[in-house]
């Protein structure tokens, strides 16, 4: 299927549409389609954010007569700079006994919360935790999994405007430091232990080295998880018990504390495979009109529906998700591996509980196609209408794949942004065509375009994604950032006064997006610079090849070659016929260019927690550079099948 269009009957009855009539009516204009409507939300950028305030519902104590704030360097505008507000109220206005939160982990728990259940939850910690002397711009941390426990420490800590900063319990100690070590958080919640793939993990150990190397620490709460854990006899200094931490309080109404719109929300960690992270500041206001605009103009997210996103406390998807309480949605939760007990896990999961959004990672589906699964004879999934992903570039056969054994008659919506703007520059809409290999279009309010080395716009081009005008969830800093040099250099180097995001990408005939993976890990063989989601989507057509990674290495005659390293299917030898097999389909499907001068057989390929594939981190590997933050990682032992390896010698 070469393009997919949505019913009439879901384009009139789309929020989208509603919106676009909206403005029409009260902007005296004509827009005919999505292209036209985001060409007005980015020459009109002060009635645009102002009609999604509207439109949207925002709750604030005050919305202020302004909405932007203008400054000289695009980074410093500030938007509403005189509204109040606190993101936990816009997320727990609904006060009711429909289901807010489904929870499921593995075969360990399962459970539903009402919106008056978490409202309750959330006063009772609120109150305990200023009575522990939390306060405005306080950092509060979790290391948690993706539980109800997380969702309700988060809107905590919101209620009473400090800062939030989590990380999954699959984090080492090292990542953990490298973290919150850096943020001197106050109090601390934990769990016990988690589960994964059916396995029970303990926390504790890591918990007791990460208490004591954070001095600010002034509480430990931690959450009863797992039925049993082995090291539960040890103690950690400053140890509460959750329950006994709240025992005392009763429900109460919330005191939201009114706070800037620009005030920080979160703080969000960088990926930190090659150094430190960066503690990246989002704000308040910016955080939550951003979402809304994406949960309900373009995934057409309603009041009553039920939102899942694979994802883990680590990652911003978390974030995303939660959000979409503030549209009256029910979020549901899901800890543990997607293919414990079978690959089918999570549709089932979506069949149970009625999902109608189902967002997941590129590599997810990958995983599903190679491991030949098809949850269309499997599951029933009536209800989902949408299936985003997200992670890394989904490739043209990734979406005839879900056409074919996921389901026929879905929206696709491939989306792109990430953590330095906590949602998308590129994302889907649910009244425009879904194109093969394609991110539908530039968000609303997003003025994006690719350009190349010089600045210029580049059409049907590879070249840097980039966007030319302020929007409300940039950052507002970076932690300890004192003479903001780090922020600037960060997105405002390449580009004077345009935000350069770093991602490799190509604007479409169809106003549409692909992405080609990260600037900084293009390959420039010959001196053309080309993608390595374009090598990758090639050799995901290749059964006998599990997974590959490529990278380029650095040439003593200024050049670089193409080293694809590529993990075999069982029984499989990476033999000449095999070389030959691989090196044919990538010159037929891309480009000569594109060909490896190097196929290296490799048991495992490093990632992030998130599950993103680390190239610049095997790219210093095989250059012999220091891998500062091996803790980032999910698997960093991975690195050592990369080094001094004879092939690449010479």
């Amino acid at each position: 299927m070469n393009k997919w269009l949505p019913a009439q009957e879901t384009v009139n009855n789309s929020q989208l549409l509603a919106f676009k009539n909206n403005i029409e009516k009260s902007y005296k204009v004509e827009l005919n389609n999505y292209d036209e409507l985001h060409k007005w939300s980015i020459t009109n950028i002060e009635n645009f954010w102002q009609e999604v305030w509207d439109f949207c519902g925002v709750i604030a104590s005050s919305k202020g007569g302004e909405v932007i704030e203008p400054a000289e360097k695009m980074w410093k505008t500030k938007f509403f700079p005189k509204a109040k507000l606190n993101f936990a109220e816009n997320l727990l206005k609904r006060r009711d006994g429909a289901v807010a939160i489904t929870f499921k982990a593995e075969d360990v728990l399962e459970q539903q919360l009402t919106f008056n259940e978490l409202y309750g939850e959330v006063s009772k910690l609120a109150q305990a935790m200023r009575d522990a002397g939390i306060v405005e711009g306080d950092r509060v941390a979790g290391y948690l999994p993706n539980a109800p426990i997380a969702v309700v420490a988060m809107l905590a800590t919101a209620s009473l405007g400090a800062i939030w900063v989590s990380a999954s319990p699959d984090f080492g100690v090292s990542a953990v430091l490298d973290r919150f070590g850096q943020v001197e958080p106050k109090i601390l919640f934990a769990v016990d232990g988690y589960q994964y793939g059916g396995k029970y993990i303990d926390c504790r150990s890591k918990l007791a080295d990460i208490v004591k190397n954070i001095p600010s620490l002034k509480k430990i709460i931690i959450s009863d998880y797992l039925p049993t854990i082995s090291n539960s006899s040890l103690i950690i200094d400053k140890e509460l018990r959750y329950k006994d931490f709240v025992s005392t309080y009763d429900i109460l109404d919330i005191n939201f504390v009114q706070m800037d719109f620009n005030a920080p929300l979160y703080i969000m960690f960088s990926s930190g495979t090659t150094g430190v992270p960066k503690c990246i500041v989002h704000s308040i206001g910016g955080v939550l009109l951003q979402h809304l605009k994406e949960h309900q103009l373009h995934c057409d997210i309603k009041r009553g529906e039920n939102i899942f996103y694979f994802t883990t406390c680590g990652w911003m998807m978390w974030q995303w998700l939660v959000s979409a309480l503030a549209s009256s949605a029910t979020i549901m939760l899901y800890d543990g591996s997607p293919f414990y007990p079978s690959p089918y896990v999570l549709f089932d999961y979506a069949d149970k509980y009625n999902c109608n959004f189902f967002g997941t990672s590129a590599k997810f589906i990958d995983a599903l196609k190679k491991n030949e699964a098809c949850p269309k004879e499997h599951n029933k999934l009536t209800n989902i209408r949408m299936l985003a992903s997200t992670g890394s570039p989904l490739v043209h056969e990734a979406f005839d794949y879900i056409y074919s054994d996921i389901k026929e008659d879905i929206h696709i919506a491939s989306i792109s942004g990430g953590t330095d703007i906590i949602s998308c520059f590129v994302l889907g809409n649910p009244i425009s065509p879904v194109y093969r290999g394609e991110i539908q279009g530039a968000g609303l309010g997003m003025n994006v375009d690719v350009f190349d080395e010089n600045g210029n716009s580049l059409q049907d081009i590879a070249g840097d994604l980039v966007c030319k005008t302020p929007f409300p969830s940039m950052p507002i800093y970076f932690f300890n950032d004192i003479d903001e040099q780090k922020y600037e250099t960060a997105y405002f180097d390449k580009f004077e006064n345009i935000w350069s995001h770093g991602d490799w990408c190509q604007k479409t005939k169809h106003k549409g997006f692909v992405i080609y993976g990260r600037s900084d890990a293009t390959l420039n063989p010959g001196g053309v610079r080309i993608g390595t989601a374009e090598i990758y989507r090639q050799v995901e057509k290749i059964d006998e090849v599990k997974e590959s990674i490529a990278v380029g290495q650095d040439m003593s005659d200024g050049d670089m070659r193409v080293i694809l390293f590529v993990v075999l299917a069982d029984n499989v030898k990476l033999d000449d016929k095999l070389k030959t097999k691989i090196k044919t389909t990538i010159r037929e499907g891309a480009t000569p260019r594109h060909v490896p001068a190097k196929i290296i057989v490799v048991t495992d390929i490093p990632r992030t927690k998130s599950g993103k594939i680390t190239e610049l981190a095997v790219k210093h590997v095989i250059h012999k550079r220091e891998v500062k933050n091996k803790g980032a990682l999910a698997n960093p032992e991975a690195l050592e099948l990369f080094k001094n390896l004879e092939e690449l010698k010479g």
